[in-house]
Parts: C-alpha cells; structure tokens; sequence
C-alpha cells in the first residue's frame, strides 16, 4: 500500500514538498501517514477540548467536504428553487438525493442511462443518498415488511414495489453518488421497547445483507444506527454496527417528532463510543440550534429540507431569529432581509418586495428565500467550523443564540 508524509501546524495540512521548509523553520511539527490509494478517507483537524465539536474534511473521488458540514437536500435530484450554480456560489461542498424518490420518478435505470446522478443534473460534486427507508414507512403506503424485505404501493401512481436491502443497493449503485446509506427501518416517535428492538435488530440483518451486496469502490457505504429513544438499543445498535462502519456511520430516527431536548440526551449517550476515524452523520436534521448542538456532540454530517420548504411558505432564516415575510408588519419594511447575510437576496431585494412576492405566489419569492435560507445555513457551518479551529467553539454558540434566541 502506497503512502506519503504530511504534516499538520495549526490545523493546516501540508504535503511532503513543504515538510522539510517548515520543519526547518518551526518546531514541533508532528507528522501523520495518509494512505493515498484511498478513494475515501476521514481526518480530523481539530477536537475541541470543551466539547465533542470537532473539524475535520472528509476526501470523496468528488472533492474534499470540510466539517462539520450541512447538506441541502435535492430529493428529486434538485435543491427545490435554487440553481445549481447558485448552490456553488453559496458554498455548497455535497448535496443529497432521494433514493426512493428517484426509483419512482424517473427511475434508476434512467438515471444510469444518463451517467449517473453527477450527470444526469450536471453536479460535479459530492452527492450522497439515502436508502429510501424513511419515505417507504413515511410516504409509502405500506403493505408489509418482513425480514426479507418490504412490500409497498407507490405514493406516486399506487403501483405495487417489493425492495429488499439488495434492491435498494442495486438502486443507489444505479443512481451512481459518492455516499450512500444501508436500508433500515425507522420506527415513529412514541414506538414502544419491544417494536424499537425488532425493527433495530432487522435494520442490523439488513445491514449485512447490504454490506455483501455492494461491491462497487466509487460509493462509500454508511450504515445506519437505529434505537429509536431507547439508550439500550441506541448502544446494542451501535455496538453491532461497528464492524460495517468503513467510512462512515450514520444515526437515523432522530428529529422525528421528538421533543429536542430527548435527541440531545440520546447523541450524549452515544458519543463517548462513536469511532473517531470516520465521519458522523445525523440524518434529517437541520435547524441552525440543532447543527450548533449537534455539532457540540460530535456530529460531522447534517440535512434538511427545512431551509427550502419554510421559505417557501415565507419564512427566512436571520442572525435575529426567523423573519416571516408575509406578516402585514413587512409591508413598508424597504431594508434587507438580513443585513448580515451578503447572499444575493439579501444584496437586491428589500422585506417588502420579498412580502409582496410571497403573499402574490410568484415563484421568485421562494426561489429567493430558500437561497437565503440555504446560504445562512451553509455559512452557519463554516463559522462554526472557523470556531473549533480557532478555539472558540462554546463562546461562538453563547453569540448566536444571543442574536438568534433559542
């Protein structure tokens, strides 16, 4: 196995051309080993000492993600109202797709015919997707679901599917992204001990069957802890979960209607026994005190469609706290949105123009906000990111829910 030499000063990483200037001009400089016949690798930059919060960059055949990083979501392989160009310019590093919706509408096969999902919307990108589980016990209308697999009718047309974990893995090799997730089963917020357990040791059989299954080096494969509020499971989960974990490990089944005081308590028990070599990723979840307290718990990875689906009802995401558009109190409000927020809705248009889009239904009202709010979210991540790096990471969080509330 092939590897160089690098060294980190300060956070920074630097290759084995700049080794020698600066061991020569500074002291102290601790060298590491990167394997660079790795399609995927994790490292960290920084721990904070305060807290579980930590900046690292995960390395993707697609580009570099620095995290903590939240991911805008593009269920149908879009980020609803926004171009992808702008996506880039807001600083988007990865994006994510809907296995299950795009198995339904266009269908996988097409999206292989095109190339792949970096193709077919001409994202070049890191793009992950998620195994379809969730929208098959949320959206679908289910049928039944044994230890083999699940039987469902579409939500689209009603046509009957049967998609067991080697179907999903066959699906996400098709649509061709950088990461992607192991089926599992997500229980409801309020699931009982007995029901959370079956459903945790089925996800854990699944998993194994994905993890044979998928063969294909280009897609990272991250498997799913489940538990649903149950420390026990959330820890046996865990636990069995840790030989698949390669290069990354997911939790799911959080912020699915649970009060989020009870999330916080379940990533405080796990986080002392997370892997420390690949990234984390808690799924579904994105409001801006979430990313801040996620991230204070170790979390590297989040999403949400949040950003885009308030927007479109007309809410905005500010450093004081939520602005909704449409209140009579905007009419003749001709400032910015946010005036610490350099976005381009925010540089052009003024709370009254955005009000009068909003409450007249015109498509550019929400294409504007969900930039906004997409782009303060984005921006949030790399501030918070700059905060453990410079060793301000508690006073950070004190500042922004000082202006944001909480």
């Amino acid at each position: 196995m092939r590897k160089i030499k690098a060294i980190k000063q300060n956070g920074a990483s630097f290759p084995l051309a700049l080794a020698t200037f600066f061991t020569k001009k500074f002291l102290k400089l601790r060298y590491i080993m990167i394997d660079t016949t790795k399609k995927f690798w994790y490292e960290t930059i920084k721990q904070d000492p305060d807290s579980g919060a930590r900046a690292g960059v995960l390395h993707t055949p697609h580009g570099d993600i620095p995290t903590p990083i939240y991911m805008p979501v593009g269920t149908q392989a879009t980020v609803k109202g926004i171009l992808p160009r702008d996506l880039e310019e807001a600083g988007a590093k990865i994006i994510l797709s809907n296995t299950y919706h795009l198995y339904m509408r266009p269908g996988d096969e097409i999206v292989k015919k095109a190339g792949g999902l970096h193709s077919f919307m001409n994202w070049n990108r890191p793009i992950l997707t998620d195994s379809g589980g969730f929208q098959v016990f949320s959206l679908a209308k289910l049928n039944d679901i044994k230890d083999d697999g699940v039987t469902f009718s579409s939500n689209v047309d009603g046509s009957k599917h049967f998609i067991t974990p080697e179907k999903a893995i066959d699906i996400e090799n098709n649509l061709g992204a950088d990461i992607i997730m192991a089926f599992d089963q997500c229980t409801p917020y309020g699931a009982n001990h007995a029901d959370s357990e079956k459903a945790m040791y089925r996800t854990l059989s699944w998993l194994e069957r994905c993890y044979n299954h998928h063969k294909n080096e280009e897609q990272a494969l991250f498997p799913i802890v489940q538990g649903n509020l149950f420390k026990d499971l959330r820890l046996k989960s865990l636990e069995a979960t840790k030989p698949f974990i390669k290069y990354g490990v997911g939790i799911g089944g959080l912020s699915v209607g649970e009060p989020k005081p009870l999330m916080y308590e379940i990533l405080d028990e796990m986080y002392p026994y997370y892997p420390t070599e690949v990234p984390r990723y808690l799924m579904g979840v994105g409001s801006p005190d979430c990313l801040i307290e996620g991230t204070l718990r170790g979390i590297d990875m989040f999403d949400c469609v949040l950003a885009t689906r308030i927007a479109r009802n007309g809410t905005a995401l500010t450093s004081r706290g939520k602005v909704v558009v449409r209140n009579g109190m905007y009419k003749e409000d001709f400032s910015s949105l946010d005036p610490e927020c350099d976005c381009y809705c925010c540089r052009h248009y003024t709370k009254a123009y955005l009000r009068h889009l909003i409450n007249t239904g015109e498509m550019l009202g929400g294409m504007l906000l969900s930039l906004h709010n997409t782009t303060f979210l984005l921006r949030l991540m790399r501030n918070l990111r700059e905060s453990i790096l410079g060793g301000y990471t508690r006073e950070f969080a004190k500042d922004f829910y000082a202006k944001y509330g909480k």
